[in-house]
């Protein structure tokens, strides 16, 4: 029995294009085919990939949507509107180029969405202890407003189109400034948060700059990213968690606790925790993340996620009952997160560095090159160019006598040697041969 090849799809990129170009949200393109917004984000991604009837149904959709893209190409179009500038370019120019002070930093403990209005929307019936709730689904992710189409803006006052052009426009981020922007509005919270992932501060400040050091070197995608501290914190939270840590010398001596007892006492608690509940944990309850987004950032499930939740949760609370209150642990998080007085390094040494290990990289694998190619040039040059056969090894004979040195012969020796030669000259007719 055969199986039919499946339907052929676009890239995840291609098929994300067709979709705004046909001005349809997730949501909608959803329930055109049948499954969930986050089902449609992660095709969308190229995280999973459908199958079976659900990709059929998705592969004719975009299919027709790609026919009335070509068909509204054909058609003499009116004069195009002005596209809006980048969105990470003027969300990073927001964030940190504006002049943000170290107060404003270390106000950045954990900057996410407040679990109430995380929780709560149209259409959310459950309570926030409930992560699996309506709360936690398509409606209440952090992309919704962007995937609902862009906000009419509104129409200029007529004073203002009397009004005269400012003195200078704002001129668009160069790629250096843009990450140092970045870098300025996620690196105090992000090393806090990695602080209470690890606990241990050298590791967060580490991690930390790792991790803007990879976005650094992949800055054209994280620049284009809809969230991208989101990218860098997932980095981080990869390098820190990694099992490779455990065997640094640097683990091998603990670092010094927090200084108050409460704050002593849960972070123990968090450490305690195995690394994916303590992140989704983190993530969750901490950050106020979604569900869906808690799962796709670790690389799980939704049930997954909630499972590793709901047992973190648990946890925390046999350990401190005053913690079973979602609401309760969020304040405490940040507290804690708070108390530690963690400084990053300047943007422009993360980017130094960044280049200095992609140069000692690009050298390493040139060099390595170099020397693979000399030593099969070598090899080429002394190898064999025939079959040579193995010497046998010798064995030992037995029962044979020495052979005897040559020397002078004796008196009996050249009297036999005189009588031959005789007998062979003067003997009978039959010792000599003669031709006939």
């Amino acid at each position: 029995m055969t199986r039919s090849p499946a339907t052929p799809l676009p890239p995840p990129k291609a098929r994300r294009r067709l979709r705004e170009s046909a001005a349809l949200t997730q949501a909608q393109l959803a329930s055109r085919v049948g499954v969930t917004r986050e089902t449609v984000r992660a095709w969308e991604s190229g995280r999973t990939t459908p199958r079976g009837r659900k990709r059929e149904a998705y592969a004719k959709l975009l299919n027709t949507l790609s026919e009335e893209a070509t068909a509204r190409r054909a058609k003499p179009a009116p004069a195009p509107a002005p596209e809006p500038a980048p969105v990470p370019v003027v969300v990073a120019a927001g964030a940190g180029s504006a002049g943000a002070s170290e107060e404003a930093a270390d106000s950045l403990v954990l900057p996410a969405k407040p679990l109430d209005e995380r929780r709560s929307g149209p259409g959310s019936g459950a309570g926030p202890d409930s992560p699996s709730g309506p709360g936690s689904g398509p409606g209440s992710g952090p992309e919704t407003e962007q995937e609902s189409g862009p906000e009419p803006r509104p129409e200029p006052a007529p004073e203002a189109e009397s009004a005269p052009a400012p003195a200078s426009a704002p001129t668009a981020l160069t790629p250096a400034q843009a990450f140092d922007a970045l870098y300025e509005f996620g690196a105090p919270a992000l090393v806090r948060q990695t602080f209470l992932l690890t606990g241990r501060r050298e590791l967060a400040r580490e991690s930390v700059e790792r991790a803007f050091q990879v976005a650094w070197e992949h800055w054209p995608e994280v620049a284009r990213d809809r969230d991208p501290v989101g990218w860098v914190r997932a980095a981080a939270y990869e390098y820190a968690l990694s099992p490779w840590q455990r065997f640094r010398l640097r683990h091998r001596h603990p670092e010094p606790p927090p200084a108050d007892p409460g704050d002593r006492t849960l972070l123990n608690t968090l450490l305690r925790l195995p690394p994916q509940h303590r992140r989704t944990l983190l993530l969750y309850d901490g950050l106020g993340l979604g569900l869906p987004e808690t799962a796709a950032e670790t690389e799980a499930s939704t049930p997954a996620a909630a499972n590793r939740l709901l047992h973190a949760r648990e946890a925390v609370a046999d350990r401190l009952p005053e913690l079973a209150d979602p609401r309760v642990l969020h304040r405490r998080l940040a507290e804690l997160a708070s108390t530690e007085r963690l400084r990053a390094a300047r943007p422009p040494a993360v980017r130094m560095g960044s280049e200095r290990r992609a140069r000692f990289l690009t050298r390493a694998a040139i060099a390595f090159t170099v020397a693979l190619i000399g030593t099969t040039a070598l090899t080429l040059r002394t190898a064999p160019t025939h079959y040579e056969p193995p010497v046998s090894p010798g064995e030992t004979v037995r029962g044979v006598p020495p052979k005897v040195a040559p020397g002078a012969l004796s008196d009996e020796q050249l009297e036999l040697r005189q009588k031959l030669r005789d007998q062979l000259q003067d003997g009978p007719e039959r010792l000599t041969p003669r031709l006939e």
